[in-house]
């Protein structure tokens, strides 16, 4: 009889990726930053082809199996189940590398000739060292998480929105200034800062509004990860924010590695545009449920679907254990 094989289904076929992920360790990205230092250090020795490329890869390296090793430290459910998501000072400091690593990448991808390297690597690798040390530290509860990543959520937001709004001012005064000094009226008693100086300002609100809309974002979907265990991709007030994220990004990457000759102009076009999209995720906050008080019937409501989720996940974790168990060892 003719069998024939039957391809492997996505999911099966995503366990032996998900065991190769699970092997990732501190020491694999520690290692990619330190061959990263070492080769920026090699600049005192003298010109070596190929260096830069090598810092790339190793930095793209590095960032990848860090990330993925905080992902599956989240979605890991075999600990306590009153632990907190990404609630420990151990996770917090391995977050908080991961952010100057990221920095000292994008800084290195635009000015590759500085040596900003001899200052962040230091104190990344620092910071990894402290999550080592801290590691036992009892984590907190999912109450303390919650209460915790909000904080961080609302401060986040908030900075975000004022810097949104600080660069649209900023901008506005641009454009006024700049028609003063084509209508040769600069010179009048009502004074404004230079163009120089509006555009600088301009250009740091946005990438301080980025920065903090990502941490917000961040931060909300590690809340209801710890509170509800799910995220409401679909809430009006999440894809709002959303947007304004990919706009304020795409715009601080138009900004950063697109120069123009009306640069700028660009600049406080985009910054214009952005006070737009923060309005209508304002509009999409307050005009849902994600930016009001839950009624005590709606919570009800999510603590049971919750408790149903997680017990589900619990079962089927318990199949999947069960399944992939030696059979030498079954009954």
């Amino acid at each position: 009889m003719n069998h024939t094989a039957r391809p492997a289904s996505p999911r099966t076929a995503l366990f032996p990726m998900l065991e190769i992920l699970r092997e990732i360790s501190i020491t694999c990205f520690f290692t990619s930053y330190m061959v990263v230092l070492v080769l920026e250090l090699l600049r005192l020795v003298g010109r070596i082809p190929g260096r830069g490329l090598l810092v790339i890869v190793m930095m793209v390296i590095g960032l990848f199996t860090h990330v993925c090793y905080l992902l599956l430290r989240a979605s890991d459910t075999s600990g306590q189940q009153e632990a907190g998501l990404l609630a420990t000072w151990f996770d917090w400091s391995l977050l908080l590398a991961l952010g100057l690593a990221v920095s000292f990448f994008v800084l290195y991808v635009r000015r590759p000739d500085t040596i900003v390297s001899f200052f962040f690597l230091p104190a990344v690798m620092a910071l990894i060292g402290m999550a080592i040390v801290v590691r036992d530290l009892a984590p907190f509860s999912r109450t303390e998480a919650v209460e915790v990543w909000r904080s961080v959520h609302a401060i986040a937001m908030m900075v975000g929105s004022g810097a949104v709004l600080i660069g649209f001012l900023a901008g506005v005064m641009y454009l006024v200034q700049s028609w003063r000094l084509k209508h040769k009226r600069a010179g009048s008693s009502f004074r404004l800062p230079t163009l120089e100086s509006l555009g600088r300002l301009n250009r740091r609100c946005l990438v301080i509004s980025t920065i903090a809309v990502a941490i917000g974002l961040l931060a909300g979907v590690v809340m209801n990860l710890n509170r509800w265990g799910q995220v409401g991709w679909t809430d009006r007030g999440v894809l709002l924010s959303l947007l304004l994220l990919i706009w304020l990004a795409g715009a601080t990457a138009l900004e950063f590695f697109y120069a123009p000759a009306s640069h700028g102009r660009k600049a406080i076009y985009l910054t214009l545009a952005s006070l737009g999209f923060l309005i209508l995720a304002m509009i999409g906050v307050l005009t849902t449920s994600h930016g009001q008080a839950e009624s005590t019937s709606q919570r009800s409501s999510k603590s049971l679907s919750v408790f149903v989720s997680r017990s589900f996940q619990e079962d089927r974790s318990s199949f999947v254990a069960g399944r992939f168990e030696d059979p030498g060892t079954m009954s």
